[in-house]
């Protein structure tokens, strides 16, 4: 377990991201702040639509601009304000100390390239190495992610690996040249589950054996509770809840978080084998939340939650909740 109290390398404050669409504002991204420790496993949890790409995604800029406009906040890394960079400075983080692996690698990586020259060519723009060198890293990274036969699979192309071997491909793309932090989003979805499993092994024999930071966005608690070390949970844009993995797990506190973890396969012998869901829509991001997000659908709520948005506050050592009814140390507050 990382020590998440020692110096980040990425600090995170109040950032706001919003699309401008032609009818209407999408307030996407509504003042999110967090930080992330070296070797450390942060995953980020939630419904489809609540934030979470978008927000990893603003970090490096690789939102298209327009429609996305960064609003408010601050990316600290390495003593830098990443959103303060221009086009040519944010490209030598991306890549270079920042690795990113998307959702679809068929998608992510360029069909008319090699795999080795995709590989490559970072590691001949950003580490200046010969394209001698740089072949042999990267026949040296594909046997790191498991690939087999590597100085012959350099001459393929994307479409001549499976899915599994493609996410594996990116991957080692991520890690060529040796980043501070690694985000992955969602990269585990389109694999079957026994290639998840390798691709999830291989994460963290990685992660052993480099020593970096990692951000893991998922739908899915099953995957987390297994290699993260603290979870966020986002909603409507927000972060409602932010804890280590076992408290998480152990005491969830927000009633969000609490209808997700019950949206798992459970083996008990009254479940019946059916799988519970979260009543009612995920919030209309047209207007920036005012009241708590969730109190929609939340069995909970009383009047305060559809009036006033709750800060984030803590209730445990490491373990903060942004919900009306855990506040002043679980009281609650209906005034």
């Amino acid at each position: 377990m990382t020590n998440s109290s020692a110096s980040p390398i990425l600090k995170v404050s109040g950032l706001k991201t919003r699309f401008y669409t032609k009818d209407d504002v999408i307030h996407a991204v509504n003042g999110v702040s967090f930080q992330i420790s070296k070797g450390e496993l942060l995953g980020v949890v939630g419904e489809s639509g609540c934030g979470k790409s978008v927000t990893m995604m603003s970090l490096l800029k690789l939102l298209p601009m327009p429609p996305a406009k960064i609003e408010a906040g601050t990316v600290d890394f390495g003593g830098q304000n990443l959103l303060d960079l221009d086009k040519d400075e944010i490209r030598n983080v991306r890549g270079g100390k920042i690795g990113f692996v998307f959702q679809d690698p068929l998608t992510s990586l360029n069909p008319v390239f090699t795999v080795g020259f995709q590989l490559m060519e970072p590691l001949r723009i950003h580490l200046g190495l010969s394209r001698k060198a740089a072949r042999e890293k990267a026949v040296h990274l594909l046997e790191l992610v498991g690939i087999p036969e590597a100085p012959q699979r350099l001459n393929d192309f994307p479409h001549q690996f499976s899915g599994g071997m493609r996410q594996r491909v990116m991957i080692a793309i991520a890690l060529s040249c040796d980043p501070q932090l690694l985000i992955a989003d969602e990269p585990t979805t389109a694999l079957d589950v026994t290639v998840q499993a390798q691709f999830l092994e291989l994460i963290l024999k990685l992660r052993k054996e480099l020593g970096m930071g990692i951000i893991w966005i998922t739908h899915d608690l099953g995957v987390v509770a297994g290699i993260a070390d603290r979870v966020i949970v986002m909603y409507g844009g927000l972060i409602v809840e932010s804890a280590a993995v076992h408290e998480l797990y152990e005491h969830p506190k927000h009633p969000y978080t609490r209808a997700l973890l019950k949206t798992l396969p459970n083996e008990d012998e009254n479940s019946n084998g059916r799988l519970l869901s979260i009543q009612g829509q995920p919030p209309n991001l047209v207007a920036a939340p005012k009241s708590c997000p969730f109190s929609p659908r939340c069995q909970y709520k009383f009047g305060k939650c559809e009036q006033v948005r709750p800060p984030l506050h803590p209730v445990a050592e490491g373990h903060e909740v942004a919900c009306w009814l855990e506040a002043n140390s679980g009281e609650g507050d209906r005034g």
